[in-house]
């Protein structure tokens, strides 16, 4: 795991992401989590290897772990990588 994802960048970036993409969450769990009924979804924690989230199916949180498909060099490659994984998931849901 990079040095670069210490628990600050990892809460800011999650943070971020659940207040302002909340909707992208969601589809990060879906398209890629394999969580199709998911409802919401919060991300807990991002690391070079991943991102962790929680994904709210009939009432019950679940744990979803979502690998990258590299591992990321630090938090500008973090929100490149986030930034294309929302634009595949989407074309994945039509």
């Amino acid at each position: 795991m990079s040095n670069n994802f210490s628990a600050e960048v990892s809460s800011r970036i999650c943070n971020h992401m659940n207040e302002d993409h909340a909707d992208a969450v969601v589809l990060y769990a879906k398209a890629f989590g394999g969580i199709t009924d998911a409802i919401t979804a919060q991300m807990l924690s991002i690391d070079a290897d991943g991102m962790d989230l929680t994904a709210q199916v009939n009432g019950e949180n679940m744990p979803v772990r979502i690998p990258f498909d590299h591992v990321l060099a630090d938090s500008e490659d973090a929100h490149q990588t986030l930034i294309a994984m929302v634009k595949q998931a989407r074309v994945k849901s039509k």
